[in-house]
């Protein structure tokens, strides 16, 4: 009897420890951590937490939770990063799956190569400087995460500028 009331409380405890760590890679913090570790590593200044961009990121997602489908919203000053996956996807998890996509970026070209990418340059645009976030569960029990950019990316020749190249590249181009 003594030793199943000792393995319901580690048990207990664990579960309690997997659900913290899960709801730990969701704050503000770690979305902005997440964000500004990849910015650092190009260079790039960091942004700040705005609770109006993530107010706007939450309402947004929060109308896709019956369809669970990734659909952008349309006509918004923000540029968007939309993830999917299980119940398990944190916000830091989503950030990575973003950065990830560095390696399909080219810099002589200035293109998506081999893949996407414009996850990527969004995270890392030079311009953004205010971050949302939000994160929902669906219906279905699936996962959907937003991060809101302001401003948002413009994908013209001053991606180049923007992003994060060299100054010694960047006079070479005006």
């Amino acid at each position: 009897m003594e030793m199943s009331k000792i393995a319901l409380a580690i048990i207990s405890l664990i579960s309690l420890a997997i659900v913290h760590n899960a709801h730990a890679q969701d704050s503000p913090q770690d979305f902005l951590d997440a964000h500004n570790t990849a910015r650092a590593t190009v260079g790039v200044g960091s942004m700040k937490w705005d609770d109006t961009v993530a107010a706007f990121a939450l309402s947004y997602i929060s109308g896709l939770t019956s369809s669970c489908i990734l659909e952008h919203s349309s006509g918004s000053s923000y540029g968007e990063n939309l993830a999917g996956g299980g119940a398990d996807l944190t916000g830091t998890a989503a950030v990575e799956m973003w950065v990830a996509e560095r390696a399909n970026y080219d810099y002589n070209s200035n293109s998506c190569v081999g893949g996407e990418c414009l996850h990527y340059t969004q995270v890392v645009w030079r311009k953004s400087v205010r971050l949302g976030c939000a994160k929902v569960t669906c219906d279905n029990g699936a996962t959907i995460i937003s991060c809101n950019y302001d401003p948002k990316a413009t994908l013209t020749m001053n991606v180049l500028i923007n992003l994060y190249l060299p100054s010694s590249k960047i006079s070479k181009l005006l």
